[in-house]
């Protein structure tokens, strides 16, 4: 597959390397008006330009990274001068109706909405698309499988997977921010303190994505009659974290949806 993605920003960049580095059998080229920052991706065999039109014509798809205030200015450049592209939009906010109706519902449409951890193959990549453009979605969701998950969901919940998926990605942070200032407190530098607290949160992932449990039933595990994880974790509650947690997505969502 030939994949032209517009926006050479971070999640752009993300993608890119991501399919470089994680799918085989395809050619990317990324486009972005200041191209001195993303110079290095031809390392990784992506053709960069500054030219949002470069080998437009021999794409499968073209994905859209860009800012909402930026699409009506790229489809006015790109339309004139495409025929039978798939247009996979990761723009937040835009409708697969509204996409329709700027390209006058002459182009397959696909809404994505990875996260900047495609560039290690581990994005949560949401996909929805229109029935009548499934043939041609179906690549697009194998492609974002190579970078991590890709399930489809119904397009009413994207707001909600930018905001659990995206967003996500700084909430996961914050936490592992959070564990490693804890572990310099309790006696760590920081080196080992973010190494101990990152890994421990990616083998917490990995054991859920492998086993398909309830979380709580793995907490059980490591959770022992009068020990120091259920203290822990009942003073965490205590003082609110998980209602604060579910307060900061709905909060997210609420700006989204304004």
């Amino acid at each position: 597959m030939k994949v032209h993605i517009i926006g050479g920003g971070n999640l752009g960049v993300s993608i890119a390397l991501g399919i470089a580095k994680f799918s085989k059998n395809n050619q990317v080229t990324v486009t972005r008006r200041n191209t001195a920052s993303i110079q290095y991706l031809a390392e990784y065999g992506i053709t960069v330009s500054n030219d949002n039109k470069h080998n437009i014509q021999e794409a499968d798809v073209i994905i859209l990274t860009i800012k909402p205030y930026q699409v009506d200015i790229v489809l006015a450049e790109i339309l004139p001068v495409i025929q039978n592209k798939t247009i996979a939009s990761a723009v937040s906010g835009l409708s697969l109706d509204t996409l329709q109706t700027k390209t006058k519902n002459e182009y397959p449409v696909v809404r994505i909405m990875p996260n900047i951890a495609a560039q290690f193959g581990e994005s949560a990549t949401c996909i929805s698309f229109p029935e009548k453009d499934r043939e041609k979605a179906l690549p697009i969701v194998d492609l974002f499988q190579d970078l991590g998950t890709a399930p489809v969901i119904d397009e009413k919940l994207m707001d909600a997977a930018t905001v659990l998926g995206a967003c996500g990605t700084a909430y996961a942070l914050r936490y592992i921010r959070a564990s490693m200032q804890a572990g310099i407190e309790i006696g760590f530098d920081s080196n080992t303190a973010l190494a101990i607290a990152a890994q421990t949160v990616k083998g917490a992932a990995k054991m859920l994505l492998e086993e398909k449990v309830h979380p709580e039933q793995l907490i059980d595990r490591v959770t022992t009659p009068q020990g120091c994880t259920i203290v822990g974790l009942n003073e965490m509650e205590h003082n609110g974290f998980s209602s604060s947690l579910i307060k900061g997505i709905k909060t997210s969502l609420k700006q989204i949806k304004g």
